[in-house]
């Protein structure tokens, strides 16, 4: 494998010819793309915006020519048909919920979407939220998303030539045990840049043998979701299991807990590198490459952090996350909240003038519902995990709010827990949650996931 690092020679799509190398058409459009994120990468904040707001005008004025629910939309809050003001009144537009999504339906479809942004095809989210909607995008959208993904890997200075190895598809029949799937390239990056190949292997496969096949795949890279990623570094430090071809890993479709980051550490002494996107908008945020916050990714989206008064957050406050993607004309989503929650950050020491996130931290789901109606972040420290895990063998664990009065702790362990130690764990949680919760231990053999191989490590089932 290649392991300098210099950086990548892009892929020549010509017979015949070698060098230098000319890359076909779409990856012709990638490289310009990333050639111009480069630059834009290191503007200023104001620069940033302003260039933001010009892209913005462009699709709010398509919004309003041809799609039905925002020509309504607009004139009801007095915006349209002139644009020009955008940037300054950008707060006073309203906030498009996923239940609006869902009751607009086709009136949210643009009647005349550009035909040079490609063929139009459908989405559906899982609807982790409670809420599954339907969305649109173009082949333009799906080449922004190819961009993002290749800025990633240049970013964490990724050797294209390695194997990368995806654990992350749910559906059934599909990359079983104990073969998976093996692919030559590593999917759309393969436009841009030659690759050596990825291999992939369905999450619901069980842990062992997910270790098993990585020890048989020896990749030098791993894209997975953080809780699957949590059991594996966890059973791999209870048994001794090293990966030794292991450069980094990718993380993406939950939230990243720091206990994990420090997991991967101590089993397989590599980082974790983790991405912030969303089905239905695409890249919102990547991990800076020298820090572990996140930068929004500006080029493709613009993101507002808003309070419960619906007003911008400051720098440190957590709020609730409004996205716009900038190039979806097939159906436009203006300031969507996608559901998540995450802390606004100052400017980064890195240079780069995006807006950065320092933490995600859920989505209203993973909030602990109180008796007196307020709601609170729940999260267990990473000292409470600590010695959590010091009190008892746990390998999986999940926290479940049945109702106001009693949460569900669900357990897959090492082995069978004495009365000692679950009358420590108890007491941790007591602490933890309060003495008014009735705390219940189920214990499983492994904790299951969503449809969509997402699991979340809190949840409340509290309407």
């Amino acid at each position: 494998m290649n392991t300098t690092t210099e950086p990548p020679i892009p892929a020549n799509a010509l017979d015949g010819h070698s060098w230098p190398a000319l890359p076909g058409t779409k990856g012709q459009a990638l490289l310009s793309l990333l050639f111009q994120f480069r630059q834009s990468e290191f503007w200023s904040a104001e620069k940033l915006r302003t260039k933001q707001f010009e892209q913005a005008e462009a699709l709010l004025q398509l919004a309003y020519d041809t799609v039905p629910f925002y020509r309504q939309h607009f004139k009801a809050c007095g915006f349209g048909p002139d644009f020009n003001n955008t940037k300054d009144d950008w707060h006073t537009l309203p906030v498009l919920k996923r239940a609006d999504i869902q009751r607009a339906g086709k009136d949210l479809y643009s009647k005349a979407h550009p035909k040079n942004h490609g063929r139009v095809t459908d989405i559906h989210t899982s609807g982790s939220t409670g809420t599954p909607i339907r969305a649109l995008r173009s082949e333009l959208t799906l080449l922004f998303w190819s961009a993002f993904t290749l800025r990633d890997h240049l970013w964490h200075g990724r050797d294209f030539s390695g194997t990368l190895a995806v654990i992350r598809d749910s559906t059934p029949g599909k990359a079983e045990y104990p073969a998976g799937e093996r692919f030559k390239y590593w999917g759309s990056s393969r436009r841009a840049f030659d690759t050596g190949p990825s291999v992939s292997l369905n999450i619901n496969t069980a842990i062992p043998q997910q270790l098993e096949w990585l020890l048989k795949q020896q990749p030098t890279y791993l894209l997975t979701h953080p809780t699957n990623l949590n059991a594996l570094a966890r059973y791999a430090i209870h048994h001794g299991i090293k990966l030794p071809s292991l450069h980094h890993i990718q993380t993406l479709g939950e939230i990243l807990r720091p206990e994990t980051r420090a997991l991967c550490l101590e089993a397989w002494n590599v980082a974790v590198k983790d991405i912030y996107s969303g089905r239905e908008v695409g890249y919102i945020a990547l991990q800076c490459p020298e820090f572990d916050h996140y930068h929004v990714q500006s080029e493709g989206v613009i993101v507002d952090i808003l309070d419960d008064n619906g007003n911008p957050c400051k720098t440190g406050e957590t709020g609730r996350v409004i996205v716009t993607p900038l190039h979806n004309y097939a159906m436009p989503m203006i300031r969507y909240d996608i559901g998540d929650y995450a802390t606004l950050g100052g400017a980064c020491e890195c240079g780069r003038g995006a807006m950065v996130l320092t933490s995600i931290e859920g989505r209203e789901q993973n909030r602990l519902s109180l008796q007196n109606g307020g709601k609170r972040w729940t999260l267990m420290s990473e000292s409470n995990i600590r010695r959590m895990l010091k009190l008892a063998p746990i390998h999986e664990y999940q926290f479940v709010q049945k109702d106001l009065n009693a949460i569900e702790v669900r357990l897959s362990v090492f082995k069978p827990l004495t009365k000692k130690q679950e009358g420590n764990l108890l007491d941790l949680f007591k602490t933890k949650f309060g003495d008014n919760f009735r705390i219940d231990i189920v214990y499983m053999d492994s904790l299951p996931r969503e449809k969509s191989g997402k699991r979340q490590d809190f949840v409340s089932e509290v309407s």
